[in-house]
């Protein structure tokens, strides 16, 4: 499937998202609208969910031809959801939690394909090395970790932290590309069967 010809509408304002689709050479633009997040019962439905309600919102402004596509990534560690930081204290505190420990990347994203909804999800494990005090203040004095879910950036500064990876590296930047891919060209080349 050739991906420059396949054009998507981004639900998105992430940066992540759009370089990852700039890099594999899809033809998209960026749609952004306002939704409230919800929280389900499981972070699984609760990142799925989202993807869907950011893309149904758009629903009028995909235009014909178009594939809609949102996402939604959270980090959780055991039971709790660790969402963007609040601020410098709460990024401090997440990031004091992930030193030294195990933590899952869980993207959920959602395709609009003319009428059909198609959604799931990709997860990843991250182990972080033991971070010192004075490691976590340099890490929130760069600002970087203020924006992202679970208080880091795989793809920036926070990748000197990352001791181990299992799984997708693009889905804990934020998109599973390749699963996407591997879902557009069933649908598309498959003609959704």
């Amino acid at each position: 499937m050739r991906v420059e010809k396949i054009n998507i509408a981004l639900v998105s304002s992430s940066p992540r998202r759009k370089e990852i689709l700039e890099m594999v050479g899809f033809n998209f633009r960026v749609i952004k609208v306002e939704t409230k997040e919800k929280f389900e019962s499981s972070p699984y439905l609760t990142a799925v969910k989202n993807s869907e309600l950011k893309v149904l919102a758009a629903k009028g402004l995909i235009n014909d031809g178009e594939i809609g596509l949102a996402a939604d990534t959270i980090v959780v560690m055991g039971d709790e959801i660790l969402g963007k930081p609040k601020g410098e204290g709460e990024a401090r505190e997440f990031l004091k939690k992930l030193s030294g420990k195990w933590h899952t990347v869980i993207t959920g994203f959602a395709l609009l394909i003319g009428e059909r909804l198609i959604s799931g999800f990709e997860e990843t494990r991250v182990k972080f090395k033991k971070l010192t005090l004075p490691e976590i203040d340099w890490y929130i004095s760069t600002k970087e970790p203020l924006d992202k879910a679970g208080a880091y950036g795989i793809q920036g500064k926070g990748a000197l932290f990352i001791e181990t990876i299992d799984g997708d590296f693009f889905n804990v930047m934020g998109l599973p590309i390749g699963r996407i891919y591997d879902i557009l060209e069933l649908e598309i080349e498959g003609g959704g069967n």
